[in-house]
């Protein structure tokens, strides 16, 4: 199961991972005054309770949070432009649930979204994406006419100049990678990269795409080009929780 993993992020995601990525928006997103509150959020004067699968469905959870929060003004504009929102079926409480799950739709470009079915369905899920979907033509023309006023060639041209050199920089950041010694030894490890088309180099300045490097203080971390996330998360080393991306 965890082998799809991958696949399963770019159609979309499971109910548990929306849950949870709408709970934790709902404790970070940004405030408005209270003179330009358009988008009401509910009560977040509770702490919610958070409950992950597993660590690779937290990473997932919290991604997909702080992506909605990154683009909160877009997406709001959406759903108001779009005349999506405000929706009298919508309590305050589940509009954090269509924000991050407006950005994820939009990032899969509307289309439906297509994963394995894992445990009980959650209502709530259900019911935002059905809403969501049924608009999906009216929420991509809001998003093209935000794209439009802001001659954007997509929605990252959007974000203020300062955030889009922190996700360059951060981008740009080499991946450091735990060894699971508890499932797996470093000669182990070393042999499977090497079998996988991967070299290994004396330091972060010798990288040249298919190659990583140890370390230099810690003997259970590897480094990896940033290019090279994807491909990492797709293989069994990583599936198998043997190498865990910090």
């Amino acid at each position: 199961e965890k082998r799809t993993m991958s696949l399963i992020e770019k159609n979309g995601y499971h109910d548990s991972v929306y849950i949870n990525a709408a709970k934790i928006f709902q404790g970070i997103h940004a405030e408005k005054r209270k003179d330009r509150i358009l988008v009401r959020y509910g009560d977040d004067s509770v702490s919610p309770m958070l409950t992950f699968k597993d660590e690779y469905s937290q990473r997932l959870s919290y991604e997909l949070a702080f992506n909605a929060l990154k683009y909160q003004d877009l997406l709001e504009e959406i759903l108001l432009h779009s005349c999506v929102y405000p929706c009298q079926s919508i309590p305050d409480e589940l509009t954090s649930l269509l924000v991050v799950m407006l950005y994820d739709l939009q990032d899969r470009k509307f289309q439906a979204r297509e994963i394995l079915d894992e445990g009980e369905p959650v209502p709530e899920v259900q019911k935002i994406e059905h809403y969501l979907y049924s608009f999906r033509t009216k929420l991509a023309a809001a998003l093209a006419r935000c794209r439009i006023k802001h001659d954007a060639l997509s929605i990252e041209c959007i974000l203020p100049e300062a955030i889009q050199k922190q996700e360059q920089r951060a981008s740009a950041l080499p991946l450091c990678v735990w060894i699971n010694t508890f499932k797996i030894s470093l000669e182990d490890v070393f042999r499977d990269l090497k079998k996988k088309g991967f070299t290994r180099v004396e330091t972060v300045s010798d990288f040249d795409h298919y190659t990583y490097c140890m370390d230099q203080h810690c003997h259970d971390v590897l480094v990896f080009p940033s290019s090279l996330k994807e491909e990492l998360l797709n293989l069994d080393l990583f599936a198998d929780c043997k190498l865990l991306l910090q």
